[in-house]
């Protein structure tokens, strides 16, 4: 396939999710009538001050959750260049700021890395693709298991069938970590591809990352994991009281790794957010706009309002700085 081929599929790909979106908010939502008044009738005993109450502590979770990946970022850079914690936050919160205008939040990596020197920029987006890679194999390493849970648990399948799914899951947990735990092994296949030979350098970065180094990356992917599936927990556990935590928890597990694998904009995700979880937890509830409402609630504390935060940041950045 060429490249424009690929490049004319990728957008095909996200137009097709960006309808399936819109029709699945339309028929499940805005043309069912009967969904807003079991959503009127699930929260008129909730009253004001825990409603205050649990948005509060969500906010305050998402601060814990950005300063975690600052002192992730401060954590990778520091083989490249000495940094404060206080300029690893202002990276973080600039990055956001960029990434909500791109595809699949590539923007993330520009706005971190013109924190740094201009010479270690490039150096420092694989640095980033080593912090990134330690989140998506948490993502994936808990999702995959949730996920053979999930499957045993709602989809009626042939026993084989489900032991082969399970089988497969745990074996991409365990490539995942081992290809994690030893970085190296990715950084000697991309030397090797011919035409990519001559960024062996900004590669190489990601191979002096040692085995002690890469397993506290993990803590932070992992602590940053716990921190935002907590504050999914809350308003879903505040709007649908029903739903046992350790359901809501695994659900979510489920809901990341789904959307790990759908690209998308973050201008837009929203809605691919609510198709993913009205899906998922239409298994153990009918209230398909409570678990709407809360996903968006999360996605716009988490990902809006850090970014509209960071703007400020912006102002910051040196773009044609020289210094080593």
């Amino acid at each position: 396939m060429t490249a424009r081929a690929k490049k004319l599929f990728s957008y095909l790909l996200k137009l097709g999710i960006l309808l399936l979106t819109f029709w699945y908010v339309y028929h499940r939502i805005l043309k069912n009538s009967d969904n807003y008044k079991h959503f009127k009738i699930s929260i008129a005993h909730i009253s004001h001050d825990r409603v205050i109450i649990t948005l509060v502590f969500i906010v305050l979770l998402m601060v814990v959750n950005w300063v975690l990946e600052s002192l992730k970022w401060w954590h990778l850079t520091r083989i490249l260049y000495p940094m404060s914690v206080w300029k690893a936050i202002e990276a973080v919160f600039c990055g956001l700021a960029w990434a909500v205008f791109t595809p699949n939040r590539i923007g993330e990596y520009g706005g971190r890395v013109m924190f740094l020197p201009n010479r270690k920029r490039i150096h420092g987006v694989f640095a980033m693709a080593v912090g990134s890679f330690g989140q998506n194999v948490i993502t994936n390493v808990l999702g995959a298991g949730a996920s053979v849970w999930f499957l045993y648990t709602f989809i009626p399948l042939n026993q084989w069938f489900m032991l082969g799914i399970t089988v497969v899951a745990v074996g991409f947990m365990i490539v995942m970590l081992v290809f994690y735990f030893h970085i190296k092994w990715m950084v000697y296949l991309l030397n090797r591809i011919k035409f990519l030979k001559k960024f062996h350098r900004f590669f190489d970065i990601m191979g002096k990352y040692k085995s002690i180094e890469l397993l506290h990356i993990m803590w932070f992917c992992l602590a940053r994991f716990l921190v935002f599936t907590f504050q999914y927990y809350l308003i879903i556990h505040l709007l649908v009281p029903e739903i046992p935590i350790w359901q809501i928890a695994l659900l979510m597990f489920v809901f990341f790794f789904v959307q790990s694998a759908v690209p998308s904009l973050d201008l837009l995700d929203i809605g691919v957010r609510a198709l993913t979880a009205g899906t998922i937890f239409k298994f153990v509830t009918h209230q398909t706009v409570a678990v709407i409402a809360g996903v968006s609630v999360i996605y716009i504390i988490n990902l809006i309002i850090p970014a509209i935060l960071g703007s400020v940041f912006v102002f910051k950045l040196k773009f044609f700085d020289r210094t080593a």
